[in-house]
């Protein structure tokens, strides 16, 4: 009888396909469903429940750990992937009479959400995107329709890859793998690594794509007139692109993410200018 009792205790309900149906939920809905109060506690749920539904057949059982996962929660999407398959693993416990509680599902969470999302913010948006617009765009200024419609299949292909192997590894590596792996030196160095690529990535491309020059010309008696733009360029070629990339990132600093008063003055001065032949 007690050895029937301690396998029931360690039975798994949970199957492969369980897990992937839930990575698929919040693949499509982590960016989507951000509320203002919680941000991604619905998609969190929403993702859950399917695991959920399996692991507490009783509905009051499934009502308490669904309102479990409602909490707030706030992580990038692809990195934070690990968190879901521990806290799968630890529902999974729970559910099965194991050691995992309430609380210690919703600290692993609040634990891991923030230091995720940094590796997340630095290795997806500020590494992997700029190098595939670096790729690409060159592409695109030519015609060539290849340079629009693969970014569409190479970001999403690359994410998903990424999201499913995370998803899945957190759901079998557990809790103690993950926490000695953000304590490990060498996750620092990738971050910092992948933090100047992003860096080198946008520099590239705000060298490259961000082209501003000016006509204008200074006339002198008895003697040829002095371009403006030959002089800037003596002094630092590519300086009036440098200029605006860091009047935007000053403005983006101290206004915030305002991009619709950033394009509309960004028109209104290109008209204005050109109107008046400065630039």
């Amino acid at each position: 009888m007690a050895e029937m009792t301690t396998a029931n205790t360690n039975a798994s309900k949970l199957t492969k396909k369980d897990i992937t149906k839930s990575w698929w939920i919040w693949y499509f809905g982590a960016e989507l469903s951000n509320s203002y109060e919680r941000l991604q506690s619905l998609i969190f749920c929403a993702a859950m429940t399917p695991v959920l539904t399996k692991l507490y057949p009783e509905k009051a059982d499934l009502s308490i750990a669904l309102k479990r996962h409602l909490n707030f929660f706030n992580t990038e999407g692809i990195m934070g992937c690990p968190i879901h398959g521990i806290t799968i693993a630890m529902e999974e416990e729970m559910a099965n009479g194991g050691e995992a509680s309430e609380v210690a599902i919703t600290g692993i969470k609040t634990g891991l959400m923030g230091p995720l999302a940094g590796m997340g913010d630095s290795i997806i948006w500020a590494a992997i995107m700029p190098l595939i617009m670096a790729l690409f765009l060159p592409l695109a200024m030519q015609g060539n329709p290849m340079g629009g419609i693969l970014p569409l299949i190479l970001y999403p292909g690359i994410t998903m890859a990424m999201g499913y192997y995370f998803y899945h590894t957190g759901y079998s590596v557990g809790k103690k793998s993950i926490i000695g792996l953000l304590q490990n030196g060498k996750i620092k160095d990738l971050i910092q690594g992948a933090s100047v690529l992003g860096l080198f990535m946008m520099g590239a491309l705000s060298a490259s794509f961000v082209n501003i020059s000016t006509p204008f010309t200074i006339n002198m008696a008895n003697s040829t007139p002095i371009a403006i733009q030959s002089i800037l360029d003596m002094m630092a070629p590519g300086l009036l692109p440098l200029a605006a990339v860091f009047g935007i990132y000053a403005f983006l600093k101290k206004k915030g993410p305002r991009y619709n008063i950033i394009l509309s003055f960004i028109i209104g001065l290109s008209i204005i200018t050109s109107l008046l032949g400065i630039l």
